[in-house]
């Protein structure tokens, strides 16, 4: 099991308030608590059936090797007062028959998610399929008038971000992306220093991402009896069964997503754009270095290693490497603020203790990413990372491999058009072709 799995799974369990003991200064800790208790003040103690939220997930996943995001998010979502998971679907029926049987009796299986969403009982889904599914079932299940929650990374491409955005606007469903470090308070407490000036002017931001996994050429095996392997493939070109390309291995191939660029690119990158506010812009320009993965036929094909420079108005700089200790740095010209899902640290440690002012900028506040998507469904405002939050944290690392892929070229971004500028070829991969029948 990789080391960022585990520190996955620690960060999932913890919570604002269980977390103030080890590294948040008091006085957010306390800040943090009062607004849990004020959240909760007014909440119903039962609520009746006619108020319960009803949910199904697609691509659960199974709950071994720790490919199991979908079925984590479920649960999740399932233990929160007045929610009840009553659908699920997996091309694999090993993994749909453990979800069933995790939900209960209430709960229906299906191997197509359109027959999923085509129930008028769901009220929102829970999608935790590989990437190159996220945008075509998130647009159907918007079109459908179902809610979403997505993990990240959101899309395939930039093109397919911007077309699910366009839907996202149009249809004005509640859209969630699973990017949680967002509710996690190490990291807002840091991203709101960074935006009041704590450490001066913005100079230069640091993504440090794991290395990613080489491997291959891998077997070519039967498919699994229980596995529909032209459904897993969907969209994405037809080709022998691999087993390394499914499940929790998806992320090492571009057919299917992006590799730790993408994977840990986009929970990171978005706390940088968080720190920035350019939650809803972009770079200016993006340069590349990396190791080439393996070359030739059914061995994982995205890069292990890179060093990518973004360049964003002002000149600040973001460096988003495979180096260093996994967390985001911010650098000013009055010092720096380190923060991880393990801790935050300061060039000064009264850069943390002492408060903001009362009329400090405060960003949205979300102690349980799950929870915050419910208690937007019955508000119907939008949540901590709605869908073009999650778009553009994830373009950014879309641009950096499309600049790795040409072999390190420094390419022009127009953040309000979504193009290169003056690069054709660039521009060639900003979409991928679908295998028949499917389209956006």
């Amino acid at each position: 099991m990789y080391d960022s799995e585990i520190s996955r799974r620690k960060f999932l369990a913890g919570s604002l308030v269980g977390l103030a003991a080890v590294g948040l200064p008091a006085w957010f800790a306390k800040e943090a608590e009062a607004a849990e208790k004020e959240r909760t003040a007014g909440r119903p103690r039962r609520i009746g059936p006619n108020d319960t939220i009803q949910f199904g997930v697609i691509g659960p996943g199974g709950s071994k090797g720790g490919y199991r995001m979908g079925l984590g998010d479920a649960r999740a979502i399932a233990g929160i007062e007045g929610c009840k998971v009553t659908a699920a679907c997996d091309v694999d029926g090993q993994h749909l028959a453990e979800a069933v049987e995790t939900f209960g009796p209430d709960c229906k299986g299906y191997k197509d998610f359109r027959e999923l969403l085509a129930r008028r009982d769901i009220d929102a889904v829970v999608i935790g399929t590989p990437d190159h599914w996220h945008t075509i079932i998130c647009i159907e299940a918007m079109k459908g008038g179902k809610d979403v929650y997505c993990e990240k990374p959101l899309t395939l491409t930039v093109d397919e971000g911007r077309k699910l955005v366009k839907v996202w606007r149009e249809t004005k469903r509640v859209f969630q992306v699973g990017s949680q470090q967002r509710s996690e308070g190490r990291f807002r407490l840091a991203c709101e220093l960074v935006r009041n000036g704590r450490i001066g002017s913005i100079k230069r931001v640091e993504a440090h991402l794991p290395t990613g996994p080489t491997g291959g050429p891998f077997e070519v095996k039967p498919v699994p009896e229980d596995l529909d392997w032209d459904m897993w493939l969907g969209p994405a070109f037809k080709t022998d069964y691999v087993q390394e390309r499914t499940h929790g291995t998806f992320r090492w191939w571009f057919e299917y997503s992006g590799g730790m660029m993408t994977d840990w690119g986009a929970h990171h990158n978005d706390i940088a754009h968080w720190g920035l506010g350019m939650d809803r812009s972009g770079p200016l320009q993006v340069e590349a270095s990396g190791k080439a993965p393996n070359p030739g036929y059914n061995c994982y094909n995205t890069f292990p290693e890179f060093d990518i420079t973004y360049t964003y108005p002002g000149g600040i700089r973001l460096l988003c490497t495979n180096q260093g200790e996994n967390g985001v740095r911010f650098e000013g010209d009055e010092g720096w603020i380190f923060v991880s899902r393990g801790r935050i640290e300061a060039s000064d440690q009264r850069l943390l203790d002492d408060p903001l002012p009362a009329n400090a900028v405060r960003l949205y506040e979300s102690d349980n990413h799950r929870r915050d998507f419910v208690d937007c469904i019955r508000s119907r405002k939008q949540p901590i990372c709605d869908a073009e939050i999650g778009h553009r944290s994830v373009t950014v690392s879309h641009l950096g491999n499309i600049s790795l892929r040409l072999g390190g070229r420094r390419l022009g971004w127009d953040p309000v058009e979504e193009q290169f500028v003056d690069d054709a070829e660039a521009n060639t991969y900003l979409s991928r072709p679908m295998r028949a029948p499917w389209r956006i």
